[in-house]
């Protein structure tokens, strides 16, 4: 393992379990069901085990997830012995749709789609039914759901508070700033701490710790193997999927980064996989296409073998598997498009370009080509501007029945459209 200054990781972690327990009269632990917060709740519940100390865990089930995770979550339940308070988080929460620009947000553990669910309510969670947080009377947001928890458990409990994250700072940036940041508050000068605070206000009392924070992968692995720890099997088939220990992520795949991964969850638990394509909107469509521009990476995800004809058929095709009414509204638009083309160039559909042969007249929207309309399907390009539509009433119309028939179809706080963003606004402030 890691060696600094003279002190291997592993026994880095030790020590800060240690002070954490001796320090803190309350600790909470958040856990994934991935390996790295995995391993950090093991290692404290050897370290509990030793000081004859107790402590609390915190898990929050988004529902469509790996079936392998939630084993791994029911393994740790029965395998740690040192825990007062399991809190098994089953309620409905706002999650980001980073694959469907219609529906931006879906609702896990909606009791409205409950025949959808990917599956049966956890019988030991913390759900809608039985939940006591003074907090909660509506789905929130995931983010919010954390501080407010948070709060809550400062609330209901004495003394000094340590909620342990088993984040490493080698994962990102962002992270590497938590740990780093010479502008936190810390406890006792230990700069894997930082003084708690919502909306600039401190949280007297309350900490966020990082006991495994300068572990690498390898580390993490290799004290599973060198401990004989419980750990989430997903990993070994993503490993025998082609990814390496170093690309493997487990978050919800539908996140702006973890979309990238959805093509692995297919791959990895068909079985689960075929429930969550009629859970969350355009999973399929995401799986499609979320390495092509219009989910922010590549240039294109057309395969070399297939024209740009065939590509439009295709994502017609698979976004009829998710949203059969937006399928049809394209292809009204595409066959609008064209009869224009006919109508004033006498040009039919069998002689329309695969690409044009200036490309600049596709970028400035002035020729057709299969390119420039696979191009607005794999958009997601609702008013079909790419293909010079604007926005008009018979497109509202449809949008608000899609409205009704999607619960949280579309939102103002996520659509750069500044005419779906009017148009939303309106229909908010019409039905309030």
């Amino acid at each position: 393992m890691k060696i600094y200054n003279e002190q291997n990781v592993l026994d880095a972690a030790y020590d800060r379990l240690n002070t954490i327990f001796e320090e803190f009269e309350n600790v909470v632990f958040s856990v994934s069901g991935g390996k790295d917060s995995s391993v950090m709740v093991q290692l404290a519940d050897e370290v509990a085990e030793k000081l004859n100390k107790k402590y609390d865990v915190l898990y929050v089930d988004l529902e469509a997830q790996y079936e392998k995770t939630i084993d791994h979550i029911n393994e740790l339940k029965q395998g740690l012995k040192n825990v007062k308070t399991f809190y098994h988080i089953a309620l409905p929460l706002y999650l980001r749709n980073a694959v469907s620009q219609l529906q931006p947000k879906w609702i896990c553990w909606n009791e409205k789609e409950k025949d959808l669910w990917v599956r049966k309510l956890p019988k030991d969670s913390i759900n809608i039914n039985n939940h006591q947080f003074d907090f909660y009377d509506r789905p929130i947001e995931f983010e919010e759901f954390l501080p407010e928890f948070t709060k809550w458990y400062k609330k209901n409990h004495k003394g000094k508070i340590a909620f342990a994250v088993g984040i490493r700072s080698d994962e990102s940036l962002n992270r590497w700033r938590t740990i780093a940041s010479d502008k936190k508050e810390l406890y006792k000068n230990h700069q894997w701490t930082t003084l708690l605070k919502f909306n600039s206000k401190a949280v007297e009392g309350a900490y966020n710790v990082y006991p495994i924070y300068d572990w690498k992968t390898q580390d993490i692995w290799g004290c599973v193997a060198k401990k004989d720890m419980l750990f989430n099997e997903i990993y070994d088939l993503m490993y025998k999927n082609g990814l390496s220990i170093h690309e493997q992520r487990l978050c919800q795949p539908y996140g702006d980064d973890q979309k990238n991964g959805l093509d692995q969850f297919k791959a990895l638990e068909s079985h689960t996989w075929e429930k969550i394509l009629n859970r969350v909107n355009g999973v399929n469509f995401g799986n499609i296409y979320a390495r092509t521009s219009a989910l922010g990476n590549l240039k294109s995800s057309k395969p070399d073998f297939m024209t740009w004809e065939q590509y439009a058929v295709y994502l017609l095709e698979s976004l009829k598997l998710y949203n059969e009414d937006l399928m049809y509204h394209y292809v009204e638009k595409i066959e609008k498009f064209m009869n224009w083309y006919k109508k004033n160039w006498n040009l039919y559909e069998e002689d329309i370009p695969d690409k044009a042969e200036d490309p600049r007249l596709e970028s400035q929207r002035k020729t057709i080509s299969w390119k420039r309309i696979a191009r607005a399907i794999e958009r997601n390009d609702f008013y079909m501007k790419r293909l010079t539509f604007s926005q008009n009433k018979s497109d509202e119309k449809k949008l608000e029945n899609m409205l009704k028939r999607y619960d949280n179809l579309l939102s103002v706080e996520n659509t750069n459209d500044k005419h779906l963003k009017k148009f939303m606004e309106e229909y908010k402030n019409e039905k309030n």
